[in-house]
């Protein structure tokens, strides 16, 4: 079997090359030969300020949030310190950390900024 990448879309293994062009007959995605190698980098994640965050930053929060299924709320200026990033988070929750008095959770990076 040939060496050809999967679908960035959709994961199948059914991938045609068309030129410079790389197709996946599964979903109709086409990307090119040089997209291959930029999806191997490491997504980055920014704050709301554009700084570029990594894993084990302290951020602090720009806007109180309600803890869903809690009366919780996380205030204005609350430190959250050794955040842990999840580049292929789905639902745009791409922060995981602890928070004082709170525990265990997941934070979008635009209601946060590098501390």
């Amino acid at each position: 079997m040939s060496s050809l990448p999967n679908c960035p879309k959709c994961q199948s293994e059914y991938t045609y090359e068309d030129g410079e062009l790389f197709i996946c007959p599964e979903c109709s995605h086409e990307w090119s030969k040089n997209t291959v190698a930029n999806d191997d980098a490491v997504a980055i994640i920014k704050d709301s300020n554009g700084n570029v965050l990594t894993d084990g930053d302290t951020v602090t929060v720009i806007k109180d949030l309600k803890v869903k299924g809690s009366s919780l709320v996380v205030k204005v200026g609350t430190k959250v310190k050794n955040i842990r990033l999840l580049p292929d988070a789905s639902d745009g929750h791409d922060i995981d950390c602890k928070i004082d008095g709170i525990g265990a959770m997941k934070l979008k990076s635009e209601f946060v900024k590098k501390a």
